[in-house]
């Protein structure tokens, strides 16, 4: 027979062992729930956009050194900026599926030569695509042979003068609602670069929006004196309203020639670099 004791104990036993049974089934969902929140802070976030940079790094000491800087700059602001970026010097990319799952194309130093890279790139444009040009993107003396890129997209036509040495220059924004100017002040240093003009005048065409220009306070502009420009109009950074398209007239340091040795970068400015990252983002949209 059973003590009073001994009844009194047993239901105390079975309800400890109930809420011990009970404990245990909550704590894998509890455990699941805690280590889930870690993992999903560890996956990394897709890529907003992917950008693909154009070279040939085979004219001029001083835009190869910058191609050289490029390359590693734009990796470390992709990382820091959720984009992905790879470089190329294969410009057969601009043909057949070769910018698939790319959203933005950078010419670095360069612009393509055959018809075929031509007509890919224009086509790729026209459907919407994305572009940025460096300095010697738009360089040419002979804008009848690609009339659509030189007349119609960048509009600068010929290149007419250049400054010499490369410096720094003063710059005044222009437009400044346009996105990729956010946060970029009324006026700015650049960093140091050679400077080029063309024989269109760009404020002439409707399509052409200048955003940055030559403050008169930079005259005059160059360290030779035979090769500077003291006064003038000097568009330096500018979109085209009818395609998703940004020009920068920099992308040519400072050199000693007799070694080959890069005395300054395009990348020293965060003003400027801010322009480039708000312009990639913009013409990833």
């Amino acid at each position: 027979m059973l003590t009073r004791t001994r009844l009194t104990q047993r239901p105390l036993r079975l309800l400890l062992l109930l809420a011990v049974l009970l404990g245990v089934a909550a704590v894998p969902t509890t455990g699941r729930a805690a280590s889930a929140a870690p993992a999903a802070k560890e996956t990394a976030a897709a890529a907003d956009f992917h950008v693909l940079g154009f070279y040939s790094g085979t004219w001029d000491a001083a835009h190869i050194n910058f191609v050289a800087e490029a390359r590693k700059w734009f990796p470390q602001t992709a990382a820091a900026n959720n984009f992905t970026f790879e470089s190329t010097n294969n410009w057969n990319r601009l043909t057949g599926s070769g910018l698939q799952g790319v959203d933005v194309v950078l010419f670095l130093d360069d612009l393509p030569q055959s018809a075929a890279q031509r007509s890919g790139f224009e086509q790729y444009m026209r459907n919407g695509g994305g572009w940025m040009g460096f300095h010697v993107a738009a360089f040419t003396t002979g804008a009848q042979q690609w009339p659509w890129y030189h007349n119609e997209f960048l509009g600068s036509g010929n290149f007419r003068s250049n400054t010499w040495g490369p410096t720094t220059a003063k710059l005044k924004t222009e437009n400044t609602s346009h996105p990729a100017l956010a946060g970029i002040p009324a006026t700015f240093t650049s960093s140091v670069s050679e400077w080029y003009s063309w024989s269109n005048n760009l404020r002439s065409n409707p399509n052409i929006k200048v955003l940055a220009s030559v403050d008169q306070s930079s005259f005059p502009l160059g360290t030779d004196p035979n090769q500077s420009w003291y006064s003038g109009d000097y568009p330096i950074l500018w979109t085209n309203s009818k395609y998703k398209m940004l020009y920068a007239n920099f992308g040519h340091n400072a050199m000693d020639y007799n070694t080959n040795t890069g005395l300054s970068s395009t990348f020293d400015s965060a003003t400027q670099n801010r322009f480039v990252v708000n312009g990639l983002k913009w013409l990833a949209q």
